[in-house]
């Protein structure tokens, strides 16, 4: 018994081990939701500048138009207002950076071929497949810096996983606080480079659906069989020097 019970302990080792490496890894086909075929709607915004208070600190966001953006989440970087960048900055606001696609990059684009990944304030891509290089539209990618001082939406965006199928509303916006700290935003799809990234200072966040793939649940059942068979095979080996000495 116990020389099986480490067995099945080593081969959930394994199952997670193999499941956290590719729980991201997208469907063939990814089933997306009607709005993300439709890029970001940026309108006129009649919001004035305001100013927001988070860890002791003041910010005055200066927003300069309304936005809301449907998309799946390709990549993502929590933000620390204690370490890092964020802490040199003193900047609690940007609770996170969410690398999103849309349109034909979400809906007929194998995103398996692409590898993406944050990091700090940027969203990097790349792929050796040409045929899927030539396919992806870059105009259909942004990274987006989220800013939050709600704690409820700070929680639900803290939650985001890849694959989630998101919407997001509120106003993109340039961000400062009195110590000389200052944060601009793109307006435009079609930029790159340095700048080129959205700051949206969000008043509403929604995962409207979350991607299932066979290694996540893989994952979750690798975890409970490690637990189990690591409980059982300790109990057990206890109980019988318990037993031993007993005797």
């Amino acid at each position: 018994m116990e020389r099986l019970l480490q067995w099945v302990f080593l081969g959930a080792l394994a199952l997670v081990g193999v499941s956290c490496w590719n729980q991201d890894a997208f469907p063939d086909q990814l089933s997306t939701l009607a709005p993300l075929a439709n890029p970001p709607r940026q309108t006129a915004t009649e919001e004035d500048a305001f100013t927001v208070s988070l860890k002791g600190v003041d910010y005055q966001i200066e927003p300069l138009y309304d936005y809301e953006l449907y998309g799946v989440v390709v990549s993502f970087q929590h933000h620390n207002g204690e370490r890092m960048l964020h802490e040199d900055w003193n900047d609690h606001l940007n609770v996170a950076d969410l690398c999103v696609v849309w349109g034909a990059n979400a809906q007929a684009l194998d995103l398996n071929a692409f590898e993406f990944w944050n990091g700090q304030f940027t969203c990097f891509f790349r792929t050796r497949d040409q045929a899927a290089w030539r396919q992806f539209d870059p105009t259909a990618l942004s990274n987006n810096h989220l800013l939050a001082d709600d704690a409820y939406l700070r929680r639900r965006i803290e939650n985001v996983r890849v694959g989630d199928q998101i919407r997001l509303r509120g106003q993109l916006a340039s961000y400062s606080h009195a110590g000389g700290f200052q944060r601009g935003t793109s307006t435009t799809r079609t930029d790159t480079g340095n700048g080129a990234c959205e700051t949206i200072y969000v008043n509403d966040f929604a995962i409207l659906s979350s991607m299932d793939n066979p290694w996540r649940g893989a994952l979750t059942f690798g975890w409970v069989t490690l637990v189990l068979s690591a409980g059982i095979w300790l109990f057990g080996i206890a109980g019988g020097s318990l037993r031993h000495r007993a005797q």
